[in-house]
């Protein structure tokens, strides 16, 4: 059953056509009324007219009170039918073209009424109203057909528009939702996913590097030799960086709302003034130029900018040798700005340590820089030079950001 939507006020624009139906209603009762001639009981030559216009002025009324116009339309209906058998004359004129005994208006109030009132309250309605009109127990060409047409014919066309609708609607709706579904799917499987990642991460690679700081850690202990024990700190020291790191990408990875806050770890180098004076040590010419709040970033984004400003510098050194370099970075309240730039080289690589890397250095700063929300950006600079440069936000919704 369809509810009923007939409790409120129809919209302003709304009243635009329900005052042209009436009109245009009342102005086809009068022609009518001057084509039949008047009435001749006691009620007055006007009495059919009045009925008439009683319930085309009732149309204004049908959005508030559909119960009630209906239930005026079966009154006048019965009233004009027993006048015609009774009474004839009395608010049926003698001479009509049909003897259909139901207003002119019914055919617009019963299609109204589909979306007003439930469906069983409607067949009610529209069967005592094609009843009064169709006189089954006395058929005739001018009062059944005349009676459909006007109770019947209006109904059905209004109930198979009103299906329609309602199955495009939902339709529409099964499209949504469907669609949805997909996206939620999706971002599941993204999740699940990343949650993959993070776990075959924390399992394999956290665990060898726990077994090399711990290598490193007892090499250091043990050794007589200074040397050894210098470079087995630097192992185990740098190895504790690596794994608060990795710790950190975890994090990232997870993402989980109602995950635990990490317990403290030891502080993570994110100062690239440490990495400015290492270059500038090597031979290579550096300036640093630092603008903004250095605390109006995360940790993590900090700990990303320094290893772009590292992982650039490092390139600078292996295949620019003898250029000068810049380094930038400009905090701001959106996030953090790092560039680093050099200008051509002024001699060739050496070979041996041109080709020590991996050759994947730039795309894993990229996908590290895009992990955390940001973009990143490589190319040539003018004058021969190269230029790396990346836009990072200032938050990053990581496990360590909630116990900040």
């Amino acid at each position: 059953m369809s509810g009923v939507t007939g409790s409120v006020w129809p919209r302003p624009a709304d009243w635009i056509w329900l005052a042209a139906a009436t009109l245009a209603f009342a102005c086809l009762d009068v022609g009518l009324f001057l084509a039949a001639g008047p009435t001749t009981g006691f009620l007055g030559p006007n009495a059919l007219l009045v009925l008439e216009l009683s319930c085309d002025l009732s149309l204004l009324l049908l959005p508030r009170y559909p119960t009630v116009v209906a239930g005026l339309l079966i009154v006048v209906s019965a009233a004009m039918l027993a006048s015609d058998l009774v009474s004839p004359g009395l608010l049926v004129p003698t001479e009509q073209p049909t003897l259909m005994t139901v207003p002119t208006i019914t055919p617009v109030v019963l299609a109204q009424l589909v979306c007003r009132v439930d469906r069983r309250r409607l067949l009610w309605i529209a069967g005592i109203l094609a009843l009064l009109a169709t006189r089954p127990w006395n058929p005739a060409w001018n009062t059944t057909p005349f009676g459909l047409l006007s109770t019947a014919l209006p109904v059905a066309i209004s109930l198979y528009f009103e299906a329609r609708r309602q199955l495009l609607r939902s339709l529409r709706d099964r499209a949504d939702r469907a669609e949805r579904e997909q996206l939620l799917l999706a971002e599941q499987a993204r999740a699940e996913e990343r949650r993959r990642l993070a776990g075959e991460m924390h399992d394999v690679v956290t665990h060898r590097l726990s077994l090399m700081v711990l290598h490193a850690g007892a090499l250091g202990v043990t050794s007589a030799d200074p040397a050894v024990r210098t470079a087995a700190e630097d192992i185990r020291r740098e190895g504790a960086h690596a794994l608060d790191e990795l710790r950190d990408l975890v994090g990232v990875l997870r993402n989980g709302p109602g995950a635990e806050p990490p317990e403290p770890s030891p502080p993570q180098p994110t100062d690239v003034s440490d990495l400015v004076a290492e270059s500038t040590a090597v031979g290579v010419a550096t300036e640093l130029s630092v603008t903004g709040d250095r605390t109006s970033v995360s940790p993590t984004v900090a700990r990303t900018a320094y290893r772009v400003v590292q992982e650039a510098l490092t390139n600078i050194r292996k295949h620019a040798p003898g250029c000068s370099a810049a380094v930038s970075l400009r905090y701001h309240p959106g996030g953090l700005d790092v560039t680093v730039t050099n200008t051509r080289a002024a001699r060739p690589p050496d070979p041996a340590l041109a080709g020590s890397g991996s050759g994947a250095g730039l795309s894993g700063l990229r996908q590290r820089v895009e992990l955390v929300g940001g973009t990143f950006e490589a190319g040539a600079a003018p004058g021969g030079g190269f230029r790396v440069g990346a836009i990072l936000p200032a938050y990053v919704p990581t496990t360590e950001g909630a116990a900040r």
